[in-house]
């Protein structure tokens, strides 16, 4: 491992996230924005908002962006050598003083649209992505692959450094509607400690990556501003799939990314 990697996993270990991380050239980022236009004009906004989900498998430049050598080489400072795509979806937050859409959760079901009046922009509560993975064993991370500038005003991600350390916090049903999260749940603000909450903005290339158990959330996009990224799950070969019979996960999607799987905890991964 370089110096570099060794300091990024040092950050990485003691704050849960990177940020501000460059990927994509000029030209890569604006073939991965006109291919990601020519989404949004077969399926509409509506859909491409949460719905491109696992598109890797149907499209080789997404799958192209998974395996991105920029995007692996801090994984694997992270992660090691051994990694295994889990998931991948593009979420937009769009320009829209609109109540927000109805959003269809990964079992099927569909959370109230709410009264007109309410403030329903889309935004994403406080949470833990381990909460919904079903994974043990290993460590995971996500990455957030900015398409678009993602500043405070259109809605940038935020997190609460160190709170990867304090174990799976408990979730609830989410209070205030618009909650872009499948399962509409989020962490009491009462055991978030908001006061030390970060902004991670990114400039559109630019990625952020993320510990399982750290504390996140993104507010609302107020501006007249897209802001697309690109989400992608990686997990350690040792880490494994755990049953959970009241939400039951199928793991239909993953890859190896890189390095060799010597465990097949993941029996329906493709090579």
């Amino acid at each position: 491992m370089t110096t570099s990697a060794a300091k990024q996993k040092e950050i990485y270990n003691q704050l849960g996230f990177l940020s501000a991380l460059t990927v994509l050239n000029e030209t890569e980022l604006r073939e991965a924005r006109h291919a990601f236009s020519e989404l949004e004009r077969e399926f509409g906004e509506e859909y491409t908002g949460y719905s491109l989900h696992n598109v890797h498998l149907q499209y080789p430049w997404v799958m192209g962006l998974t395996k991105h050598p920029r995007i692996l080489e801090v994984v694997k400072a992270v992660l090691g050598l051994d990694v295994i795509l889990l998931d991948s979806r593009f979420i937009c937050k769009y320009p829209t003083l609109e109540p927000a859409n109805i959003l269809e959760n990964e079992v099927g079901e569909t959370k109230p649209e709410g009264n007109v009046g309410e403030n329903l922009l889309p935004y994403v509560a406080w949470h833990q992505d381990m909460r919904y993975w079903g994974i043990a064993g290993g460590p995971v991370l996500s990455v957030w692959l900015a398409l678009d500038d993602s500043q405070k005003e259109n809605g940038a991600l935020r997190v609460i450094p160190g709170s990867h350390c304090s174990g799976m916090l408990p979730h609830r049903q989410a209070t205030r509607r618009g909650n872009m999260l499948s399962v509409n749940q989020e962490i009491p603000e009462e055991l978030v400690n908001v006061d030390e909450a970060l902004l991670c903005p990114l400039l559109a290339g630019q990625m952020s990556i993320h510990d399982g158990l750290l504390v996140h959330a993104s507010d609302a996009n107020t501006s007249p501003m897209r802001r697309c990224g690109f989400v992608i799950r990686y997990v350690s070969t040792c880490a494994y799939p755990i049953q959970d019979p009241d939400r039951p996960r199928k793991f239909h999607a993953t890859t190896l990314a890189c390095g060799e799987d010597r465990f097949n905890h993941f029996s329906d991964k493709s090579t």
